[in-house]
């Protein structure tokens, strides 16, 4: 089998190149070893940044994130969900926080205002009694198996073929260049490639190694927990430097609260901790009391995929953006091989774009993307993005509530 290029990886990312690409006019082929989505995609907490929490500490990180945020909203149709959001602070939060956060985001443009706790209260009326001040802003939600399928799906609509169940095995390198893959599943052959694109995320170190290249990955977990809660419109953000717990997503019946933040190893084997769990209802709960008392509908963790330099810099905070990070392996003796790693769900499209233009800058294809101004397939219809789902085997725990129980 032949391509010009070949994406590893079928996460928000690895799809959004195999679309960018194939809106080009590139002959590309995509190869995931699960379904789409089945990796960290469709295992986050799925919020839609505005911009707002990353406003104070990464002006460059905030302003992608906004620009990314109305994007979608013009692309992707029921993949998102316009909730807008607010951001809590309790009597016992820092007040100096909230004010640098909310000029922050008149810095940066983000539409971020103080409203008042009782008109707080109209949107979310089981609010906790404490609640000190409130930051309405342009949050929203992702249905990241609907958003990646319908991606997948307007990549084939322009060319390119997508292979699920199909793992990664082997990469071929000839006189310092990568020149084809084994790929197994469904695939079975050895694909020969122009270029390869590592879009595995917090696998990336594994895919890279096996060209030879150390990518110096810093895997990171998270848990998820969802409950049956129908009565919240906005996501909730807790006003603090950012910690465990402190985001609360709405569904349709139920929210899903998060999240926390260990390193692990290994991201296909790692503990799964009951204090984290413990921790959601703990926390969450100090926001929207009423979820401290219900029962677990689903738990599920996720695994962030960090890039380990980056992370040394920063010194254990969690309170600065994490960018994304775009590595041409032709600087570690390897050509033809780039791996695009770390980023946000909100930000796959530009970590896309980033990522399709250099490889035709590589390949010498003169062509721009179309991928922000190009409405996804069946972006408007529900049952369409289901199907669509369906096909790409891309269910995801982040969204199995709305995605099942849609017509």
């Amino acid at each position: 089998m032949k391509t010009t290029v070949l994406v590893v990886g079928g996460g928000a990312t690895g799809v959004g190149v195999a679309r960018d690409l194939a809106m080009r006019g590139v002959d590309v082929t995509l190869v995931e070893r699960g379904g789409l989505s089945s990796g960290t995609s469709g295992r986050s907490h799925g919020l839609l940044h505005s911009g707002a929490r990353y406003a104070e500490a990464d002006a460059l990180g905030a302003q992608e994130c906004l620009r990314e945020n109305d994007i979608l909203r013009d692309i992707a149709g029921e993949a998102i969900r316009d909730t807008g959001g607010l951001f809590v602070s309790l009597g016992d939060d820092d007040s100096e926080y909230f004010e640098e956060k909310l000029a922050a985001c008149h810095e940066h443009d983000i539409p971020a205002e103080e409203i008042s706790v009782e008109e707080a209260r109209e949107l979310v009326s089981d609010l906790a009694a404490d609640v000190a001040r409130i930051m309405h802003v342009p949050d929203g939600v992702i249905y990241p198996s609907r958003l990646v399928a319908a991606n997948a799906a307007s990549a084939e609509e322009h060319g390119a073929t997508m292979f699920t169940h199909a793992p990664l095995e082997n990469l071929h390198v000839e006189d310092g260049r990568v020149v084809a893959a084994d790929v197994g599943g469904s695939v079975g052959d050895t694909v020969e490639a122009e270029y390869v694109v590592n879009a595995t995320g917090a696998w990336a170190g594994e895919c890279a190694a096996l060209a030879g290249v150390d990518v110096a990955m810093r895997p990171n977990r998270g848990v998820m927990v969802a409950v049956d809660y129908d009565e919240l419109g906005p996501v909730l953000n807790r006003c603090r430097d950012p910690e465990d717990g402190d985001i609360v997503i709405p569904h349709e019946r139920q929210v899903v609260l998060g999240t926390t933040s260990v390193d692990v190893d290994d991201p296909d084997e790692y503990d799964e901790e009951q204090w984290e769990v413990e921790k959601m209802f703990e926390e969450c709960g100090r926001m929207l009391p009423p979820v401290a008392d219900l029962d677990v509908s689903r738990t599920y963790w996720g695994v962030r995929p960090l890039y380990g330099p980056d992370e040394d810099t920063r010194a254990g905070s969690r309170g600065i953006s994490r960018g994304f990070f775009l590595l041409d392996h032709a600087d570690d003796g390897v050509e033809n091989f780039a791996s695009i790693v770390g980023g946000k769900l909100t930000t796959y499209r530009m970590m896309a774009e980033a990522t399709a233009d250099h490889v035709c800058d590589e390949l010498g294809v003169d062509a721009t993307s179309t991928t922000a101004e190009t409405t996804l397939p069946g972006a408007d219809d529900p049952a369409t993005l289901n199907r669509l789902v369906e096909k790409y085997d891309a269910h995801s725990p982040a969204d199995e509530d709305v995605v099942a129980s849609a017509d």
